[in-house]
């Protein structure tokens, strides 16, 4: 890892922001053994402040040939920007220039199951549990020789930021994890909550059913667009941004992978037995103690905890905040600023 950037640096978002509407978020010059392939076409009106993700590079890492996003120095500190369901990579269309401008490495994969992302097999289990995503970012790490990295994330990211960090921690710099403390375990899923919690994860029990699986399959979109608008209420995306992530669900292992995500959490799936020694170590809620900052967007309209409930599950040096402004579930998209800034705090603790 190169030297870290000086803290003036870190500390520039106020006098660069003027810049970003011009920038153009180039590939890394990393000697990575990876392609490059265009992504689709979209609408380029109402996309966010900056310029559109540089061409996808791709690498084979573990049972996946990923394809990724790359910005910023190849010798300098990496971050990796995990993202959520159903999102994709351009939820941080807008925070990778702040980060390269910062300094850093950036880069941003495709989950599992998302956009050009493909398994290397057809007989590889289509596999949505919380293990076998950490697996493939340690995969990823791999492949491209990053020793470390800053991780950062929300949604199904900040739970494969949060396992990486529990499981791996020489592994994992720093983190942010929006939400905070998401890991979980079947056990635990068993124990009923109140009524009006359970009727938060609707979804969850809908794709619990052969009729769940087929409504997602065939209105995907449709279902996508209802989970943005729920769980974030105050933020007024246009067509053309829905549009240019909502190409990452015709992946066409994108519904397997989202049913058994949310059927192995209630125990109607199997995993993977190879993965059974990182779950056991997980249902224990092992203690992160890797530096962290965990955000929450003041309208959020997911489930999520609330922060006194799991602030105890970091021993290193820990803070959290609240975003204000009617931030929803896709933060580092609604306030991409609040977000990046969190990054690059989280590297000096």
């Amino acid at each position: 890892m190169s030297q870290e950037p000086d803290i003036e640096r870190r500390r520039f978002l106020a006098g660069t922001l003027v810049s970003f509407a011009a920038f153009k978020l180039l590939a890394g010059n990393a000697e990575a053994q990876a392609s490059e392939t265009k992504p689709p076409p979209v609408a380029t009106s109402g996309l966010g402040k900056s310029a559109p993700l540089a061409p996808l590079k791709r690498i084979d890492a573990g049972v996946l040939n990923v394809a990724y996003a790359e910005a910023g120095p190849a010798d300098a500190p990496v971050v990796i920007l995990l993202h959520g369901w159903p999102y994709d990579i351009h939820s941080f269309v807008d925070v990778a220039p702040l980060l390269t401008s910062a300094g850093y490495r950036v880069v941003i994969p495709y989950l599992r199951g998302f956009g050009e992302t493909r398994f290397l097999s057809n007989d590889t289990p289509r596999n949505g549990q919380p293990s076998a995503v950490a697996s493939d970012i340690i995969a990823l790490m791999d492949a491209l020789k990053i020793d470390q990295a800053i991780l950062a994330g929300f949604d199904w990211g900040a739970r494969t930021a949060n396992v990486i960090a529990a499981l791996w921690p020489e592994r994992c710099k720093a983190m942010v994890a929006v939400s905070g403390y998401l890991i979980g375990s079947r056990e635990a899923g068993k124990i009923p909550l109140q009524p009006k919690n359970e009727l938060l994860w609707w979804y969850q029990f809908y794709f619990a059913t052969e009729r769940g699986l087929a409504g997602y399959e065939k209105y995907r979109r449709d279902f996508a667009k209802l989970i943005w608008q729920i769980a974030s209420p105050k933020w007024q995306f246009d067509d053309a941004t829905f549009e240019r992530s909502a190409i990452a669900f015709d992946n066409p292992d994108h519904v397997a992978i989202v049913i058994h995500n949310y059927r192995w959490r209630l125990g109607l799936a199997d995993g993977e037995a190879k993965y059974d020694e990182l779950e056991r170590r997980l249902a224990s809620f092992p203690v992160i103690t890797v530096p962290t900052i965990t955000l929450q967007g003041d309208a959020d309209g997911a489930p999520h905890p609330d922060p006194s409930a799991y602030a105890k599950k970091f021993s290193g040096k820990y803070s959290h905040r609240s975003v204000e402004g009617g931030i929803g579930h896709n933060l580092p998209q609604e306030a991409p600023d609040a977000f990046a800034q969190a990054v690059l705090d989280v590297n000096d603790y």
